[in-house]
């Protein structure tokens, strides 16, 4: 009894390991249904603006359970903004690509010069691509104002 009264003491105020665990536990299948989200974005409800809030909301809740280190050491914010340039890179790179071949801003009928899969396939292959492209930009953008704003702007490494 004596010994759980000292680790207590020695825990910071404020963490629970209870919350922690828990955290710990959900985290990853929170990331997939974020994933799921996007993936599935253009058959059903939801989509890469869905998708990336809930991938972001999953770092965002290891920096509220834990602190703001244990959340970069999961994602580092030069990963973060590799993603987030990756991101913005593959949505306007489908809607340049699109307009490049002769077809209009994201339609995506007209990939089908490239590689023949049929137009109705290019526009759900295209849809998805683009789907990607907003979740992994929203989770980026989500992830950093967060960080930004929770440190004051004051993060080892700068964003």
């Amino acid at each position: 009894m004596k010994r759980l009264q000292e680790r207590a003491q020695l825990r910071p105020l404020g963490e629970s390991l209870i919350i922690q665990t828990s955290v710990r536990i959900l985290v990853p299948f929170i990331q997939l249904f974020g994933l799921y989200v996007i993936v599935h974005g253009h058959y059903s409800p939801g989509g890469g603006f869905q998708g990336g809030v809930v991938l972001g909301a999953s770092f965002v809740l290891l920096a509220l359970a834990y602190d703001l280190k244990t959340s970069l050491n999961r994602m580092s914010q030069k990963a973060n903004a590799i993603m987030g340039n990756l991101g913005v890179l593959i949505f306007t790179g489908v809607a340049a690509l699109c307009a490049i071949v002769g077809g209009l801003f994201l339609d995506y009928s007209a990939l089908d010069v490239l590689i023949p899969m049929g137009p109705v396939e290019w526009r759900s292959f295209g849809i998805f691509l683009v789907e990607v492209g907003v979740g992994l930009t929203v989770m980026s953008i989500m992830v950093s104002l967060y960080w930004d704003i929770s440190s004051g702007g004051q993060l080892d490494e700068g964003l």
